[in-house]
């Protein structure tokens, strides 16, 4: 069995008087924004997870739409032109991928006073694993 010293640390500085009403002053400009930050973050996250699962539920539709329109096709019940199909979406996705997520974020914080964590709340909530 080894026996092993325990590692020797330094104790946590103090805190100096002068930083004392750094922080103080730091809390009292901070303080009326706060309840805003804690708000437009809690907003911005859930609106993220609904984005998220809206999203989600959009793609099962489409992606039922697509079974539902190949299994007609195969059983010869319709024809479809994808090429064409393809041809007419691709400039409107084209379009809407580009400004589409430029006119999402500019309705969903109009008017908000605390955008800033709103958004912050929103990248976090698109990011979580829900």
């Amino acid at each position: 069995m080894h026996y092993h010293a325990p590692a020797l640390t330094a104790p946590p500085p103090t805190p100096t008087p002068e930083a004392a009403p750094a922080a103080a002053g730091l809390m009292d400009a901070l303080g009326p924004v706060l309840p805003d930050l804690s708000v437009g973050a809690l907003l911005g996250f859930a609106t993220g997870l609904a984005l998220k699962w809206i999203g989600r539920v959009v793609l099962v539709v489409v992606g039922v739409l697509f079974i539902a329109i190949q299994v007609m096709a195969y059983f010869e019940l319709v024809s479809v032109n994808w090429l064409k199909l393809q041809a007419l979406t691709e400039p409107w996705l084209r379009q809407g991928g580009e400004q589409g997520a430029q006119w999402l974020g500019r309705v969903l914080t109009a008017n908000l006073p605390f955008a800033g964590a709103f958004t912050a709340g929103l990248l976090i909530g698109l990011r979580a694993r829900v």
